[in-house]
């Protein structure tokens, strides 16, 4: 059986960007002051829609995300109050939204403060300039330094630095001037993610054309070992495939979904996960706002998961963590010993060097992490 608990993570999506990242497939949109103040009420309006779900549970970790979260004006991110004072709060919140460098300041850092926001993630991606405009990023360095600095100016400690690697003609001389900034920006938290070359986008478009200024894989795992080991001579633990923390500053939001915890997500296109069912709002503002003006949810489909399904994400996600799947929390979930019923798989996975077990716990090798879609496989039901 599934453990039923009252804790629930929250996902804002604020789907507006100045322009659009050429790698990027989510769903956003240019800014437009009109639509965005709308989107900003009907965000209100969707809540509203689950206040009978809400006030049975306690939030203890949001995330607004995107999108672009800082292009909102102050004005437009204090209308947000509405939203939050619904919700009932733990102790110990965890509040993070997302900010580009170009469009962050003090005053909407205030203002997001007010809400309570006390962690914020900051999108660097690189710090060679020529290759941000190579990627469609539209911030320099000294937008970087200027937003960590009113970060620190307004007494948030707690704050994530966004890089991606294997970028178009980057390079390990990159990496070290990333490591320049990260070691005197000092950030609690980095997340460090490969390009992914998303069909549709236009740096897909760009690698079918020009393979040969794309790294290849070769060099991509050489920048992922190296990026490990210095982020591990900086006192940055490792948890999870690509991201790291300073003791204690795990983001506890990003956890919930790889331990397959409970969250609710409101907005365009947002992605929810509660219980057994997962499911997903409408992706266009006209369907969006036609729901909810007919005091109806805005969901556009839904999966109910069975177990089998719901074990092969458990052990897919926990293999990302550095923790690995822990045996104790597999047999409390599900009911079922682990050891038993993948005791084929660990042993191939063990002898291929791609795991390693304790007495609680099977958790990825180096070598398993750069073949962790394939250690995955083994493991599918």
């Amino acid at each position: 059986m599934m453990k039923k608990h009252n804790d629930l993570g929250i996902y804002i999506h604020i789907p507006f960007c100045e322009s659009k990242c050429y790698y990027c497939d989510f769903n956003s949109s240019v800014e437009n002051d009109e639509i965005i103040n709308k989107y900003l009420l009907y965000l209100e309006k969707e809540v509203c829609l689950w206040e009978d779900f809400l006030c049975q549970k306690t939030i203890d970790t949001i995330f607004i995300g995107g999108g672009t979260p800082s292009i909102l004006t102050p004005k437009q991110i204090s209308s947000l109050e509405n939203i939050f004072s619904k919700f009932k709060f733990s102790n110990n919140l965890e509040f993070t939204v997302e900010a580009n460098p170009n469009s962050i300041n003090l005053s909407k850092i205030k203002a997001f403060k007010k809400l309570g926001v006390n962690r914020i993630s900051l999108g660097a991606q690189s710090t060679n300039e020529t290759i941000l405009k190579k990627i469609g990023r539209i911030h320099g360095n000294m937008d970087l330094l200027k937003a960590v600095d009113c970060i620190k100016e307004s007494s948030i400690e707690n704050f994530n630095l966004d890089f991606m690697m294997a970028l178009p003609g980057e390079s390990i001389d990159d990496i070290d001037k990333n490591f320049d900034f990260i070691e005197k920006l000092n950030p609690k938290h980095i997340s460090y993610y490969s390009l992914i070359l998303e069909e549709g986008t236009p740096l897909f478009n760009k690698y079918k054309t020009a393979k040969n200024d794309f790294p290849d894989e070769n060099l991509d795992r050489k920048m992922y070992h190296y990026i490990c080991r210095r982020l591990k001579n900086l006192n940055f633990e490792q948890y999870e495939i690509s991201n790291f923390s300073k003791p204690k500053y795990r983001c506890r939001h990003n956890l919930k979904y790889w331990l397959l915890q409970d969250y609710l997500s409101f907005g365009l296109s947002a992605h929810s996960n509660i219980g057994n069912k997962r499911f997903w709002n409408y992706g266009d503002f006209e369907t969006y706002f036609n729901s909810i003006d007919k005091n109806l949810k805005p969901i556009e489909n839904f999966e109910n998961l069975s177990i089998k399904d719901r074990i092969n994400e458990f052990v897919m996600m926990g293999l990302r963590l550095n923790d690995g799947v822990d045996f104790e929390k597999f047999e409390k979930k599900f009911g079922i010993d682990f050891k038993s019923y993948y005791k084929d798989e660990i042993e191939k996975s063990v002898s291929l060097f791609w795991c390693k077990l304790n007495s609680n716990n099977l958790y990825l090798t180096s070598k398993g992490r750069d073949l962790s879609n394939q250690v995955e496989l083994i493991f599918i039901k």
